[in-house]
């Protein structure tokens, strides 16, 4: 078959589905494209849902992300979730019955929220996440009415920005994190206590090392919650953003290595079948890919980051049409950024991974630095606290697979500085997680966790 020709199908209407369309337009391929999602809107952009959009700074309707090429010749399943992919028939079906048959098909289906898990407290009036578009609008709105208390769940990014939004606006806020601090399942405990500092310096009323043991209602609404320590909080609005689930449960059927951890595939994005075989017809992209990654010894990597949709759905889609000897292995270096209290945060690398930190350059007490962080005398990330412009120099770093602690030679250092503890709390499904994850499993290993997580699906 011509490459150039045929059918493909992209499951999933995100930045990486609409980044895997222009690319495969931009590189030739003329026949049917056509691209699934579940949500009724047009692509949009999720990161700005948690900052510009709370604060009133940019509408919901202004998160389109941008077109890099005319797509009018693409077909556009939107507001339908995909039920199935048969390989063996080559079809796509959609949850209203039907089916959409295809020659290679991307799947980008990335992650949803993970919701309050007792429906009858997550079902009270005032309990949202951010995670999707119309919930974002939805909380703006009761923000823009000035709620008593806003009671945050997790501790993460997400959870972090919604904090920030509200102190911005006036709103008092209760944030509730199972670990030791904001952000350790990310940047561990040294630079998570930093965080801890900021947000109570910014009037936030956090509670760490608890967990909650239920949300209450009256009459339907929310009225607060109760902690695993006995007190109570008031609030009549509940954020809850203990990350995401990823979205292969219409997966499990197929053959592929998917679980919940993602989809398996090859570093060319090519997806991986129950029996560690690579696929010819199947690809994937974006946060639902778990992939081998060159600078970490070829452990698979999940990435929830903008800059992987990208790259991960251009090298997928150059390699749907290229010959075997010009596909392209993923080996960038992942990054990701946040603003919260008004300091902006950037990481590279996979900080999560790491054994040791130090703070190398500037100072944690002034809230401007960067820290290194280390994995058996490699340096494997670094993140930022209003340090941006030494961020590209630790990228460079890291794909060269420096040394911990990095050489900066005559760069600005910080005085006296050494390495501690890196101190990452154990994973747990009902709190804050890395955005970034090495997992180390096999496609057989997936299959394992799918059947022993089945009852939560």
């Amino acid at each position: 078959m011509d490459k150039a020709r045929g059918r493909i199908v992209i499951v999933g209407a995100g930045l990486a589905g609409l980044r895997a369309a222009e690319t495969l337009r931009d590189e030739g391929f003329t026949g049917s494209l056509t691209v699934v999602g579940d949500e009724r809107h047009q692509p949009y952009d999720r990161p700005p849902l948690s900052k510009q959009v709370l604060t009133g700074f940019a509408a919901p309707d202004h998160t389109a992300l941008p077109r890099l090429r005319p797509l009018d010749d693409v077909h556009w399943e939107l507001g339908v979730p995909a039920k199935q992919l048969d390989r063996a028939a080559k079809v796509v079906r959609l949850a209203d019955g039907r089916e959409l048959p295809y020659d290679r098909v991307l799947i980008a289906t990335g992650v949803r929220a993970r919701l309050w898990p007792d429906e009858e407290e997550a079902a009270l009036d005032g309990v949202l996440s951010v995670h999707a578009i119309d919930d974002a609008r939805e909380v703006r709105e009761r923000l823009a009415n000035k709620p008593k208390r806003v009671l945050v769940v997790g501790g993460g990014f997400t959870g972090s920005e919604v904090a920030s939004v509200c102190r911005m606006l006036g709103v008092d806020v209760t944030l509730v994190e199972r670990g030791p601090s904001p952000l350790s399942g990310a940047l561990g405990g040294m630079v998570g206590s930093v965080a801890a500092e900021m947000q109570r310096g910014e009037g936030v009323d956090l509670r760490c090392g608890v967990s909650m043991d239920a949300l209450l209602g009256d009459g339907g609404s929310l009225t607060g919650a109760r902690l695993s320590d006995g007190a109570e909080v008031e609030a009549d609005l509940a954020v809850v953003a203990l990350g995401g689930i990823r979205n292969t449960e219409w997966l499990y059927d197929s053959g592929l290595a998917a679980g919940p951890l993602g989809v398996g595939c090859d570093a060319g994005m090519r997806a991986g079948t129950m029996s560690a075989m690579a696929t010819d017809d199947v690809f994937v992209a974006g946060d639902v890919a778990v992939f081998p990654h060159v600078l970490y010894a070829y452990d698979r990597v999940t990435l929830e980051h903008w800059k992987h949709a990208v790259v991960s759905a251009g090298i997928a889609a150059h390699n749907m049409l290229c010959p075997e000897k010009d596909r392209r292995p993923h080996v960038g270096v992942p990054s990701f950024w946040s603003i919260q209290f008004g300091v902006n945060i950037k990481s590279v690398g996979v900080p999560s991974i790491a054994d040791h930190v130090v703070i190398i350059q500037g100072s944690a007490e002034q809230r401007r630095f960067a820290a290194a962080y280390g994995r058996r005398g490699q340096l494997v990330g670094a993140a930022t606290f209003n340090g941006a412009r030494w961020l590209e120099h630790y990228e460079r770093l890291i794909a060269s697979t420096a040394p911990f602690p990095p050489d900066l030679g005559e760069a600005e250092q910080a005085t006296g500085a050494t390495p501690v503890p890196a101190d990452f709390p154990a994973p747990h499904p009902m709190t804050n997680q890395p955005t970034v994850l090495i997992t180390g499993h096999s496609p057989t290993d997936l299959h394992v966790q799918r059947t022993v997580d089945g009852g939560n699906r």
